[in-house]
């Protein structure tokens, strides 16, 4: 028996709890790393779900993956990338940050904007090899904030 296709839909209010627990599973290994939980994990998810675009990659009735994106007049800030550590490692960022370029593109932008912390390596990797360049570092909440672009044709 295969596995169903992973799915992508937006999230509603009613998916709050839901994508709360998927950034929690998921941002959990950075604590220790970084010292604090990353902001992902302090959000109010019932807030954020009406104010900005999430987007659910589903594998059948389980949350896989998803993407939080907030529009700009000039850019479209991907606010949150958050993989359940049972899907990491299969591309699924990748997928995502991919469809948040669709996105930009179909809102007229042509640029994309995310921001992680300096200590979070492997994601800054992640999103260098994917495009996107550093243009700015800021100091925050103790450690480094890392500011990235990318540039997309239209």
């Amino acid at each position: 028996m295969s596995l169903p296709p992973l799915t992508l839909r937006r999230a509603g209010p009613a998916d709050a709890v839901a994508v709360d627990a998927l950034t929690q599973a998921a941002y959990a290994k950075w604590v220790p790393i970084i010292g604090r939980k990353p902001m992902p994990m302090t959000a109010d998810y019932a807030k954020a779900v009406v104010e900005h675009r999430i987007d659910l990659l589903e594998d059948g009735a389980s949350l896989a993956a998803l993407i939080e994106m907030s529009l700009a007049p000039d850019h479209l800030l991907i606010v949150n990338i958050a993989v359940d550590p049972a899907f990491q490692g299969q591309g699924l960022g990748t997928r995502l940050l991919a469809h948040a370029e669709d996105v930009a593109r179909e809102s007229g932008l042509g640029e994309l904007r995310l921001y992680t912390n300096q200590l979070m390596a492997a994601n800054v990797a992640l999103y260098s090899r994917r495009g996107y360049e550093k243009y700015r570092e800021e100091a925050f909440r103790g450690g480094v904030a890392i500011h990235m672009r990318k540039l997309i044709a239209g």
